[in-house]
């Protein structure tokens, strides 16, 4: 586990882009983790092999009728409340593949955090399809990374094989559903944990 200053520890932020509610989480975590002092790291996962191991051939919003319908009426609520911009994407979930391989590539870039951002905002805001090239180009291009080697790297076996990898290791970590924060092991689920799961970084006990 990384730690900063004073035993600080960093928040893992585990999240699938199709995942709903980790759209609010992604574009709250770098301002409260910045005002915390809390270093975060990015973990792009996959959401379909994790809830393959539980029975699921989609995800639980379609399973459950009503589940799902909840869910898009508490994403309006939530992003009012937030205040930030929230369009029901037109499919889901959208295939995240192509950007979340982009993420692994972009591991150890500084504006990971701002390409995240891009791509939620592409697939909750604008109903863009994550899936294109085109679109996830431009999504690093606003987080001001040149497109043409995460790209290209992306489609590398090592990048593959790294994606499979953090998803083993987050079904290992007993993560079920995104977006998952983990700091020193300790899991906290959901968007709604965001300020328990700086509060253990910050105070140095999960």
């Amino acid at each position: 586990m990384t730690r900063g200053e004073s035993g600080v520890r960093a928040i893992e932020f585990w999240f699938d882009f199709a995942s709903t509610y980790s759209y609010p989480a992604a574009m709250r975590l770098a301002d409260a983790a910045a005002t915390a002092r809390v270093p975060v790291i990015w973990r792009a996962m996959l959401l379909g092999p994790i809830f393959q191991a539980q029975g699921w051939n989609d995800s639980p919003f379609n399973v459950y009728p009503a589940k799902g319908r909840y869910m898009w009426h508490d994403m309006q609520r939530l992003c009012r409340e937030f205040g930030l911009p929230y369009a029901r994407p037109s499919e889901f979930p959208r295939n995240g593949l192509l950007a979340a391989r982009v993420a692994c590539a972009c591991d150890d870039d500084p504006r990971l955090g701002s390409f995240v951002r891009a791509v939620f905002t592409a697939n909750f805001v604008r109903d863009e399809d994550i899936a294109d090239h085109a679109i996830v180009r431009s999504c690093l291009e606003a987080a001001g990374i040149e497109p043409a080697e995460p790209v290209n790297r992306a489609q590398s076996p090592a990048v593959k094989q790294l994606l499979r990898e953090r998803t083993a290791t987050a079904a290992q970590a007993g993560i079920f559903g995104a977006p998952t924060f983990r700091v020193d092991g300790e899991l906290f689920w959901g968007n709604e944990r965001l300020a328990a799961a700086i509060t253990a970084a910050g105070s140095g006990s999960a």
